[in-house]
This record gives C-alpha cells, structure tokens and sequence, in this order.
C-alpha cells in the first residue's frame, strides 16, 4: 500500500550524523567476498532492500552469509564455486544486483533464472548482456533484453577487450566479475571514466586489475582464473545518500550539518563538485583512508547559491544526484544547465520526466532540450504540490527535501520506495530537525 509523505518549510537544521553504507560498496563486497576463498567480514554494510536482494542471490547461489547487526560474515565459495539455484533469483527493484549477478553468475556452467519487480522488468539489461555473450554466455530467452530472464553461463568463459558505448559502471562490473573465470585477460575501455569500486575491491580481495589510460579512454584489465582471498571490508557511508541532507542544509536558511564517514572516491564527488561551483560552502575535512577508498567528514551551511552549467563529462560521477541537483537549482538564482543526462531516462523511472512534472508541481520553471535538463531557479519555490514518485525512491527523497524550504508543504504520492537505499532517511533528517508529517522509523 502507498504511504504518502509530507515536508514543510523548517527552522533551521543542525548537528552530526552518520549515513548508512554506500550501496555500491555493500553490493561489490557481498559479491566479491562470495567469489571468494575463505571467509570475508564486512562493517557498516547497508541493510536496505537494493542490498538484501543481492545477499538473497548470493544465499540462492549456495553461499553461506551470516547476518549480524554491525558485521555481516560471507563464507565465499571460490571463484567459479557458486551453485545451481532451485528457484528463480528474484532482484526486487535493484538494478545494479541483477547487472552485477549477470557477471558473477557468467562463468558457472549452470542456467539461472532472474526475475524483479515491475520497475526493474522495464529497464535494459541489453548492454550488460552485449559483452557477456561475447564471452560465452548464452540467453534463453532469444532476442529478449528485460526480465525475466535465462541466463546460462559457461566454465570456459572468453576472455575479451569490450569498449562500452555507454558510461556504466555496471556494464563494468559485468565483465570485469565474468573476467575472473575467464582464462587469460578481459579488458574494458570506456571513454569516460565511471565508478571504479570493483576494480578497488577485486584488489583488496587479492585479485590482480590494471588500469591505463590508452587512446581513446581507459583500459581495466582484469587477470582470470583469479584465486580471491577473504577479506574485511569498513563500508563507508554513502555520498549518494548524504547528498539528500546536505542538499537540505544548503537551501534551508541558516543550517550547518556535519556527515561524518562518507565515501570521498573522485568517482562519486560529482555533485559536491557542482555544489561548490554554485557557491555553495561544502567541506571535506579530516580525509582518510578505508578499505581502499578514500573517506571525509563533509560540513555544509546554508547560503546563496548561484545556476551553473554542468557538462556532460560529469554525469558518471553523479547520474543518482541529478534530481537533487535539480531540487537544489531550484533555490538558486538563475538558470543550470545540466548537459548530457539522456541515462536518467531509464533508471528506476524516466527520471527526466519525473523530475519535470514534480518541478512543476512545485511551481518551478524547468524543461528538457534534448539531453539537457534546464531549471529557472528563482530562489523562491511556491510548494504546495503533490509529486509523483514513479516508484522512484531518488525523486521521492529529492522532492521531500524541496518541501524543507518550500513556501508551502511538498507531498510525495509514495515513500515506501525510499527504503530501497535509504530505510533512515526519515529519521536523520527529523533528527537533524527537519518537519515532516509522518513519524520517525515509519517508512
């Protein structure tokens, strides 16, 4: 059943808090420690249903994984060790499970059926599975590019060199996790650079990654027939998710909040970048090192913020951001211009189009020339809509956070979403004052 949410214009937000784990993260150390030899702890993971959908996999698969409240124990399997499920793996709505499970389960001589939930069955897996078939995987389902679907992979997988013509990380992570069973090595070239925590975490793992930069991109090379070793991995928390609070320090009027532990990787700083291009006063202080990835505790305060143009060079670094960017534009003064963003049409909605239709809800100005989202920021936003989600928990949180500095209150249609990535994102922002009208921990 849906459970609509509303925020209203608020006094101003303070204090220290962390987020929950970075979803990427959580994601790529449940699977690498599952391919892995011996037994893998992981702190911090984030226990939202995305992430539970790939623990759930990795159980089907016959994986051993302990539960526990701060620290989660994979009991891995080897590469090449996963076994045949006796039902259909079911991935919910998270898109990156099923995208990274295609690579895992690739080279197992075994046939896999892979099912999700309404939003996940609309969205391409076509470009995922392009390279794979090229290493030797076969579809069931001919000519199919959506779930449900067969896969059926092989024990003497191809090594390949895949260019990606899109900039996806999780095409990435496909190959390079297929890449490990395969003989010899696979390498992927992309042309713009995009997250690069399975490369970093196949590392910590004791897998051997090479990265150069060659004509025409980026090269990662990954050696097969990989002998992976447990290991612990300290998630740090998720800038995709502190991106929503920081956003509602910056437009609330005379806020300062501190996020303590968030993952720093230049890969995923794109919209902090963009903040402070908008005159925003973000800082990363006290940075460190965890796991492998870059950590700092960011500080943000209220104040006033100016449009920008993005360029299209930086979308990889922040493609989840981009609805909160926009709810922050429109608080800005002037026009920003965020180029290159054609890939929000086919996320968990066409984030595009959602965030048009809640801007206007809102009474912003704002449209799309092509793969350009354009918001006229006024500095003032009139509220008082009702913004539908789309089942989307990104446009759900984005616009919660507009009604925090709206004249009137925002509604959304439905948050239950929001617990896909974020479960306490209700509490954190009502802890750091923020009004809302529905309890804390009810989503």
């Amino acid at each position: 059943m849906p459970i609509p949410m509303t925020t209203y214009n608020s006094s101003p937000l303070g204090g220290r808090i962390r987020v929950p784990g970075d979803k990427s993260i959580s994601h790529r150390a449940l699977i690498v420690g599952a391919l892995a030899c011996g037994q893998s702890e992981i702190e911090g993971l984030l226990q939202s249903e995305d992430v539970l959908a790939t623990a759930a996999a990795l159980e089907a698969l016959g994986v051993s994984i302990e539960r526990g409240e701060a620290v989660w124990r994979v009991h891995g399997r080897g590469v090449g060790g996963l076994s045949q499920p006796s039902i259909p793996i079911d991935f919910g709505n998270s898109g990156t499970a099923a995208r990274l499970m295609m690579g895992a389960i690739a080279g197992h001589d075994m046939s896999v059926s892979l099912i999700g939930d309404e939003s996940l069955s609309r969205r391409p897996m076509g470009r995922v599975l392009t390279p794979l078939k090229e290493m030797g995987v076969e579809v069931a389902e001919r000519d199919k590019s959506t779930l449900p679907l067969t896969l059926k992979g092989s024990s003497e997988l191809i090594p390949i060199e895949y260019h990606t013509p899109v900039a996806s990380a999780q095409v990435k992570s496909a190959v390079l996790l297929a890449g490990i069973h395969a003989a010899g090595e696979t390498s992927v070239i992309e042309r713009q650079g995009t997250r690069d925590h399975t490369e970093r975490m196949l590392r910590h793992f004791g897998g051997t990654v090479d990265e150069r930069n060659v004509e025409g991109g980026r090269r990662i090379t990954v050696r097969g027939d990989a002998e992976l070793e447990g290991a612990r991995v300290l998630v740090p928390g998720d800038p995709s998710s502190a991106a929503f609070l920081v956003a509602a320090a910056l437009v609330v009027p005379g806020s300062e909040v501190t996020i303590e532990g968030v993952l720093a990787n230049p890969t995923r700083t794109g919209f902090y970048v963009t903040l402070k291009e908008m005159g925003a006063d973000v800082a990363f202080l006290n940075p460190r090192d965890q796991g492998g990835e870059p950590v700092a505790d960011i500080r943000v305060r209220a104040g006033v913020l100016k449009g920008v143009t993005v360029p299209p060079s930086r979308a990889p670094s922040m493609i989840d951001e981009y609805p909160m960017l926009a709810g922050v534009a429109a608080f800005a003064d002037g026009e920003t211009r965020m180029e290159g963003v054609g890939e929000l049409r086919v996320k968990e909605s066409d984030r595009l189009a959602a965030i048009l239709v809640g801007l206007a809800a809102c009474g912003v100005e704002a449209r799309a020339e092509g793969d350009t989202l354009i918001v006229n920021g006024g500095g003032r936003v009139p509220g008082a809509g009702q913004v539908a989600t789309e089942l989307d928990h990104r446009i759900a949180m984005a616009f919660l956070i507009v009604g925090l500095a709206s004249e009137q209150p925002v509604s959304v249609d439905d948050a239950t979403m929001i617990g896909t990535s974020f479960p306490e994102f209700a509490g954190l922002l009502a802890s750091l004052g923020g009004k809302l009208s529905r309890a804390v921990g009810e989503l």
